[in-house]
């Protein structure tokens, strides 16, 4: 698998099964109607988890516009690569969201709630404050692009072989997921915490697009926050990092 298509897929895993959860718990009817905020983060969690398992060994799974500019801000991602990477997570974004919209169809016809169908898309903030959602956003971003670029390949030096090296093989995507829980749980309450540009602007996209039944706006009047503050937290992250162990 090349490096593109696993940041394609990785990213369309994340966005189904994130996006997938916030479905459940919205919508109705569904098994998971108004579970609440904890099964989402911990889902969001997971579903990192399954993005970064499948798309690591074959990209990085950065799977996040925010982190591929940060690591190549950090001097830890080409340059030239960025809009590449990009291009690949937007797609694989829209694909999964495409394939939420298909295992949910019945349930968004039967929901009359706007406001949560849009929801199950993308981010919307509970107070609509532009300079607090901001910066709400970019200290989401800041913390997972910081965590990230502390993360590193376990090692286990083994007797006669200097250079062996052996990792968690699957667990390794575990600490990014973990991360990303606990920005939920912590910091999710005021945004939603979108902290990736590709998994709100894409589904965003999609709610314009996709027949939902009755739908209202699909708020592209918010869209720049989710956007540009997890670009300017990962880049503070990626500055401040470079600066600790300058």
């Amino acid at each position: 698998m090349n490096a593109l298509t696993a940041e394609f897929l990785g990213t369309m895993l994340l966005i189904l099964l994130g996006n997938g959860v916030v479905a459940n718990v919205v919508l109705k009817p569904t098994k998971g109607h108004g579970d609440g905020f904890v099964m989402i983060a911990l889902a969001w969690g997971l579903a990192v988890y399954v993005g970064v398992l499948v798309a690591g060994p074959h990209s990085g799974a950065h799977i996040n516009p925010a982190v591929s500019l940060s690591l190549a801000i950090a001097g830890k991602f080409a340059w030239y690569l960025v809009p590449y990477y990009m291009v690949a997570q937007f797609a694989g974004a829209a694909a999964g969201m495409t394939l939420v919209w298909l295992a949910y169809f019945e349930q968004y016809k039967k929901t009359d709630d706007d406001t949560g169908k849009l929801a199950t898309f993308c981010t919307i903030p509970e107070v609509r404050k532009y300079p607090a959602n901001f910066t709400t956003e970019a200290i989401g971003a800041f913390v997972l692009v910081f965590a990230v670029l502390f993360i590193a390949e376990p090692e286990i030096h083994v007797e006669h072989l200097e250079n062996a090296r052996i990792g968690l093989g699957s667990l390794g995507a575990l600490p990014v997921a973990l991360i990303v829980v606990v920005i939920g749980m912590s910091l999710g309450g005021p945004t939603g915490y979108a902290i990736n540009p590709a998994r709100d602007l894409a589904p965003r996209f999609m709610h314009q697009i996709l027949p939902i039944g009755k739908k209202g706006t699909s708020d592209w009047s918010y869209s720049w926050i989710p956007i540009l503050a997890p670009i300017a937290g990962g880049a503070i992250a990626s500055l401040l990092y470079m600066l600790v162990l300058s």
